[in-house]
């Protein structure tokens, strides 16, 4: 996450003769653009919610996470409108670090073989499905840290995270097809804010192309192009994944989620989930109810 960049593309440099870079965000709300850059970037979010779109994917994110993305994994977050207006300052602690950080060679040795396959990995992007009170209090030790004590501290968090692969999802399931480029990457990511924002009412593929600076046929088929969905699907795979949410953390019944989520009718809600998740909205929440709090207290 990075302030006021206009660049899709970042290139990343150490500070003060470091190998590696930490990077400490409070902001009001995230507001670094869908981006990718030449280094690995493991983060953690201490603060905020809201919604997370790296590759093609789209996912929720929340306090406590960590993810891990490979160099050229365009991605970024997006605050729901419910996180902004709590008046809550958005936290997140970032590390980047080149793939030959440590030398051409480091994570070819025998030893360093779970790291390395760690690395490959999230080239699709990972996301560490539990919370983790070590990894938390190392990314807060790290912040503070300098020379050898922060370059063990990396090496240690990166072993962790290695060692904890049933714990890790892959976030997309293949490299996107399109490669962005950095006038395409800011125009998407304007129409992506904007669905996210307005997802609980009626994103009209109009406005979208209003803001994407393109009538409304050719704006179609280029987000089509970019996200390998169409407008209307894509609306409802943010609805969907915010309903995910929603039936793992709230005892609400499922009318009430269905119109949480935007949609009117709840026939068509069920019919929107199963295809997009495989299963009701009902077996979903049997399946995931209660895992935040199980979550919860494993760090508590």
């Amino acid at each position: 996450m990075q302030h006021h960049l206009k660049s899709v593309y970042q290139h990343q440099s150490g500070t003060a003769g470091m190998s590696f870079i930490v990077r400490e965000y409070l902001q009001p709300h995230f507001n670094s653009p869908y981006h990718f850059h030449d280094a690995y970037e493991l983060i953690m979010i201490p603060k905020s919610h809201g919604k997370l779109y790296a590759g093609t994917k789209i996912l929720n994110f929340t306090d406590g996470e960590i993810f891990l993305f490979g160099p050229g994994l365009a991605h970024c977050f997006l605050n729901d409108r419910s996180f902004k207006e709590t008046g809550e300052t958005a936290h997140a602690i970032v590390i980047f670090f080149k793939e030959d950080f440590l030398g051409k060679t480091f994570f070819e040795r025998a030893e360093l073989a779970n790291i390395r396959a760690l690395l490959q990995a999230s080239s699709l992007g990972l996301k560490l499905n539990i919370l983790d009170s070590q990894l938390a209090k190392s990314f807060h030790r790290i912040t503070q840290s300098k020379g050898m004590e922060a370059l063990l501290l990396l090496l240690q968090m990166l072993h962790r995270l290695s060692d904890m692969r049933e714990h890790l999802i892959s976030i997309d399931s293949v490299i996107p097809k399109v490669r962005h480029e950095q006038g395409d990457a800011e125009r998407l990511e304007k129409v992506i804010r904007y669905i996210i924002d307005h997802f609980k009412e009626e994103p009209d593929s109009k406005e979208a192309a209003s803001i994407a600076c393109m009538n409304e046929a050719a704006f179609c088929r280029y987000f089509k192009r970019r996200t390998e969905k169409t407008f209307s699907q894509f609306v409802n795979y943010v609805r969907v994944t915010h309903a995910t949410n929603l039936l793992a953390k709230e005892n609400w019944n499922i009318a009430s989620i269905c119109f949480e989520c935007g949609y009117r009718n709840i026939s068509y809600f069920n019919r929107q989930f199963k295809g997009i998740m495989g299963v009701t909205p009902m077996e979903y929440r049997s399946n995931h109810v209660g895992a935040a709090e199980t979550l919860l207290g494993e760090i508590a």
